[in-house]
């Protein structure tokens, strides 16, 4: 059953709690995802942590904004449902814009976190992630679910998926189409100007928990060559690449995703 936590400082978050024993785990969202993207993993996941999906403000069920910000707000937020839950340490995973918000966490509340798990997500934006960005904003503000899909999505799935795959991804587009609303077309406008000037190179350095980066063979927005670079400036690092895969890998290859998560966390407990 999802809750809706009020925040100190003004507006909610949503969340959703699997599991009753072992650690905590956070999956934090990409920045079209919210809560239900995750239901096919949330059985597998609670069978040996405690998972905690949340919303971001301006995802899912959670809050909306008003005016423009920057990613790292979402970290305040994180920590305050963090305190109010009682998890005192958590594993955090982070796909893609989820991905920059644990890396901003990192930068002042390391000490709250078991593991670090980084997929498909890069230290900074570069310029081609602004442009593609922009790209996705206008498609946004045509208020259209079938056109958004159809202006986004390649850039995120592989061709082979679009090879082996066409009939889920036209699934897709129909329940984008019926789900999308202007209010969610402006939120995710908001979210993706909050990644606009996003840099945690400086980070990367201080990171002292163990870490998966999780690349994806055929990712052209965060390429696997250039996670594999930003891994060796985390001192603790582990690279591990999910084959013939795109930036939504974790859908792709739900298995390959599961598998390498859930070993990284389970091989470091036992050390």
């Amino acid at each position: 059953m999802g809750v809706f936590f009020e925040l100190k400082s003004g507006g909610s978050l949503y969340y959703e709690v699997f599991g009753s024993q072992g650690d905590w785990i956070v999956f934090l969202n990409g920045i079209m995802m919210s809560v239900p993207s995750w239901k096919d993993f949330t059985g597998r996941v609670s069978n040996h942590f405690r998972l905690l999906l949340v919303d971001f403000q301006d995802q899912g069920r959670s809050s909306k904004h008003v005016e423009s910000y920057r990613c790292e707000v979402h970290v305040p937020d994180l920590v305050e449902l963090f305190d109010h839950l009682g998890i005192e340490r958590a594993h955090m995973m982070g796909v893609s814009y989820g991905g920059q918000v644990a890396l901003e966490f990192c930068r002042e509340h390391q000490h709250r976190l078991r593991t670090l798990e980084l997929v498909t997500v890069l230290p900074k934006v570069s310029n081609y992630l602004v442009a593609v960005g922009e790209g996705w904003e206008v498609a946004a503000s045509l208020n259209d679910g079938a056109g958004f899909f159809s202006l986004t999505i390649p850039s995120i799935y592989s061709d082979t998926f679009y090879s082996q795959r066409l009939d889920w991804l036209k699934n897709r587009q129909k329940a984008f189409r019926q789900a999308l609303t202007p209010e969610w077309f402006q939120a995710f406008i908001r979210l993706s100007q909050s990644a606009n000037q996003f840099n945690c190179e400086d980070v990367l350095p201080t990171i002292r928990i163990p870490t998966l980066v999780l690349c994806a063979e055929k990712d052209i927005l965060t390429p696997a060559k250039e996670m594999k670079e930003m891994a060796k400036l985390i001192p603790n690092a582990t690279v591990l690449e999910i084959p013939d895969a795109g930036h939504a890998a974790f859908l792709e290859k739900p298995e390959a995703f599961l598998t390498a998560i859930i070993g990284f966390i389970k091989s470091r407990n036992e050390e």
